[in-house]
Formats: structure tokens, C-alpha cells, sequence
């Protein structure tokens, strides 16, 4: 199992960030959502060891309900 956090920076809609925080981070430890620029939108989700695919999955089913969410980097730390 690989032991890194990874750090995805994600482009969504500003009016969004809220809910995608509170959704995210109610799965307790998995990750956390730092806002990098409220304004356009841009926010960094941490993402604990072993947790990526059901976070992945988690924003999948957000742009399933229809959230603007898009992928702008994705790093292991």
C-alpha cells in the first residue's frame, strides 16, 4: 500500500466550494480541502494514504449530480 498523501488541485464552480468541502471532508481523515483562490474557484484536496479511488469516486458522483469539477494537477507528497 502506497504510504504518500496525495494533492489534487481542482477547478470548480466558486458558489461550490462549500459543499465540496463539507461532502469531502465528512468522510472523516480521508481528506481535507484547503481553498487556494476563492474568486476563481481553485481549491487543493489532500487525499490520506490508501483513500484516493473512493475519493475519486466521491467526485465522480459530484459531477454525476452535476458540479463543474475539474482535474488541474494531481500530486503524491
Amino acid at each position: 500500500m502506497d504510504r504518500k498523501c496525495e494533492e489534487v488541485v481542482l477547478q470548480v464552480d466558486k458558489e461550490q466550494i462549500n459543499y465540496i468541502r463539507n461532502t469531502l471532508e465528512s468522510y472523516d481523515g480521508m481528506a481535507l480541502v484547503h481553498t487556494l483562490d476563492a474568486k476563481a474557484g481553485s481549491i487543493q484536496v489532500h487525499i490520506a494514504p490508501g483513500c484516493r479511488d473512493l475519493i475519486l469516486s466521491i467526485l465522480e458522483s459530484l459531477v454525476g449530480e452535476g458540479l463543474s469539477i475539474s482535474f488541474t494537477n494531481m500530486a503524491k507528497y
